[in-house]
């Protein structure tokens, strides 16, 4: 009976997250026998220098993730910008799927991946960042017996992430990105006690699908919303989980409650922006018009002015709230 050990590990970070990732490749050892997958929130224009950065924190070589590599141990992979990670029967799959909580690469669908391929040899790991990527992702992870690391939010540059995680799963490990990576050699030296197989998930298969663009019909994603989708305005089907629900439209773009409420409040903002630069020209027209001597659109110019005047309180007390 072979021995399985903890050597898959998948990494998760945003702002603030190089710095904590620089810190966790630091502390593995040069044996380190297990392979890093890593996904860092990037522009989706620019090439990552992620992978030289990395490559220079520590003793393990990294390397932009090319579909359809081997994973092997002892390398460090990161995700190209524009292109989501996943593990798939032991293979690197770059995929242009639907973003996921307005990113690609994302968190999610690499820890959804890597949950599915390696079930408990698998290790999640959250790092700094803002909003909660990876938050629902590491408990997949959870879900199907994995390790779950989160980086201690007082740690983090941006607490947020680490916060979002650490209210989704009890994780098994809280430590400061330094001691990250003691932990995960640690955890890889160690086998895994015999345990049960949790079975197949089909909620998680459909969802690894979505990220390489299957065919999904509405039926098999969830229950209508009613609510729009930020990315393309299709309809939104909510998928349940505990302890928050998550959306996804038809093409499979993928939102948290939290990142589809500020996505909404973006939104908001700037449809409030384009009303008020309406109000504003029309005030200026009708101003023209009535200096022409056309005096009855002194008063629509008037009454556009204090719309605009209006408007502009409301957009400096939503941006108040959500600076609170």
């Amino acid at each position: 009976m072979t021995t399985e050990h903890r050597d898959l590990v998948a990494a998760g970070a945003s702002a603030g997250g190089v710095e904590a990732l620089r810190a966790l490749v630091a502390g593995l050892p040069a044996g380190y026998p297990g392979a890093v997958l890593v996904v860092l929130h990037v522009p989706r224009a620019a090439p990552s220098a992620l992978p030289a950065i990395l490559s220079r924190s520590g003793p393990l070589p990294a390397a932009p993730a090319r579909d359809g590599d081997l994973v092997r141990g002892g390398t460090v992979y990161v995700a190209p910008a524009d292109h989501h990670l996943l593990l798939l029967d032991g293979h690197l799959r770059l995929s242009r799927g639907p973003a996921e909580n307005g990113h690609r690469p994302g968190i999610d669908p690499l820890f959804r991946s890597v949950a599915r391929a390696a079930g408990r040899r698998a290790i999640g790991v959250v790092l700094s960042g803002a909003r909660d990527d990876g938050a629902a992702g590491l408990a997949a992870i959870a879900s199907r017996g994995g390790t779950t690391v989160v980086q201690d939010p007082e740690d983090a540059l941006h607490p947020w992430m680490p916060r979002a995680a650490l209210e989704t799963v009890v994780a098994d490990h809280i430590a400061p990105a330094a001691a990250i990576g003691p932990l995960l050699a640690a955890l890889t030296a160690t086998p895994l006690a015999p345990g049960p197989d949790p079975g197949p998930d089909p909620l998680l298969d459909s969802e690894v699908a979505m990220s390489e663009l299957f065919p999904m019909t509405s039926d098999r994603i969830g229950t209508p919303t009613g609510f729009g989708c930020p990315s393309c305005g299709g309809g939104l089907f909510q998928i349940e989980g505990k302890p928050l629900p998550r959306f996804r439209c038809r093409v499979g773009h993928a939102w948290s409650p939290e990142s589809l409420l500020d996505e909404q409040a973006e939104a908001l903002e700037s449809a409030l922006w384009m009303a008020l630069r309406a109000l504003k020209e029309k005030a200026e027209l009708s101003r023209r018009m009535a200096a022409g001597g056309r005096e009855r659109y002194l008063s629509a110019a008037e009454d556009a002015e204090a719309a605009a005047g209006t408007l502009r309180e409301l957009i400096a007390r939503l941006g108040a709230t959500a600076a609170g």
